[in-house]
């Protein structure tokens, strides 16, 4: 036999209503301790966690732990029959497929029964461990869900920081940004209107907006929420519910695209260029007996002694801008002091091909005083 009394019927409506949006169905268990709901939404990005204690009822009877199975969206219609001042019964026999609900005006004048069939729902329930979070902000619910709201019309994000000056709201969309920054208001006179920040570590995570503007619809069950964030954990949104319970919500954080990326070029980024120089290598002329330094503005070095020449010898670079470059070199064997005279040509892999060779690219008459130096 399971029965439970809640003279403030509007509160369990409350409930509901900002369950609905998120949760299709669910298991409500009951136990000696209380009445409590916890599950996960469709796309199983957030959960929500919903705990109402049996002392906070006026009056509550268990007598065996167990699930009932029930679609929030029936329940809510269901509850909508009742009005806001009406006193809320319900109860479920041993066996039965069904659940009662009864509601009873303050006057006992009216009292109107609705019987709802009940579900099999399969469901685990999920340990959710305590943790120590990295910044934890209390503020107003009714600020909160008002920041909510406007960013809601900017963007689809919401990005948290919370640092020293205070607990930002951030948001970027295709018609512009947004910022809202709340700082800590301990002094005010009002305790439910005060922000309070405890940040052990500064903490910026990101996440979907729709889902966070859900969550703002338990505004009314509480006047004071708390935000529990640190790095790479969901973030704990938490309403308490006076002398009842709470009602949480967790919320994975986003990954933004631009932090993939990032990611993975200390990884790709390497293996692109190793790629590049093994298929560079091969191309490199294998006749040449000794590889020689050769700069593109055609400038080398003299040692004071017979140059060595590699006839119609071609070294692959690579120049800044990425293109292939052809070093041709024409030379002939000559002493140190005409070392100077020799020409360089550079050619690009289209003009080797195609460009004919002009009298003004090779000086005839230093050739000329060469040849007859080494006839001589």
């Amino acid at each position: 036999m399971f029965e439970l009394r809640l003279v403030q019927g509007s509160l369990l409506k409350r409930v509901i209503d900002a369950i609905k949006d998120l949760v299709n169905d669910a298991n409500f268990d009951c136990s000696s301790t209380g009445f409590s709901l916890q599950a996960m939404d469709s796309s199983h990005v957030a959960l929500v966690a919903l705990l109402l204690r049996s002392e906070g009822f006026e009056h509550f009877r268990c007598d065996r732990t167990f699930s009932m199975g029930m679609s929030i969206a029936n329940m809510a219609k269901m509850l909508k029959c009742a009005s806001n001042d009406d006193i809320i019964t319900i109860k479920a026999d041993d066996g039965t497929d069904t659940v009662t609900f009864m509601f009873e005006s303050p006057s006992q004048d009216k009292i109107s029964d609705i019987e709802m069939k009940l579900m099999d729902i399969d469901s685990d329930h999920l340990g959710i461990p305590d943790a120590e979070y990295e910044a934890i902000v209390r503020m107003p619910s009714t600020e909160f869900g008002s920041i909510c709201t406007s960013l809601s019309t900017i963007g689809d994000t919401v990005t948290i920081a919370v640092s020293k000056q205070g607990v930002t709201f951030s948001t970027k969309g295709d018609i512009g940004s947004g910022n809202i920054t709340c700082r800590q208001n301990s002094s005010t006179e009002k305790p439910e209107e005060a922000t309070i920040i405890e940040m052990k570590e500064p903490v910026v995570l990101t996440f979907a907006l729709k889902y966070i503007t859900t969550f703002t619809k338990a505004t009314s069950l509480s006047s004071q929420v708390t935000i529990s964030l640190s790095s790479d954990m969901p973030v704990v949104v938490e309403y308490k519910i006076a002398e009842m319970g709470h009602i949480r919500y967790y919320l994975a954080p986003k990954i933004e695209e631009e932090d993939l990326e990032t990611n993975l070029q200390p990884e790709t980024r390497p293996r692109t260029e190793a790629r590049e120089e093994n298929h560079a290598k091969p191309e490199v002329h294998q006749e040449a007996q000794e590889v020689v330094p050769l700069a593109i503005t055609g400038t080398k070095e003299e040692n004071g002694t017979e140059d060595e020449i590699v006839e119609d010898s071609q070294v692959k670079m690579e120049t800044e801008n990425g293109a292939d470059v052809k070093l041709k070199v024409e030379k002939k064997p000559l002493k140190s002091e005409l070392a100077m005279e020799k020409d360089f040509k550079m050619e690009t892999d289209s003009e080797a091909e195609t460009k004919p060779t002009t009298e003004a690219t090779q000086p005839k008459s230093e050739v000329e005083v060469m040849e007859v130096e080494d006839s001589t």
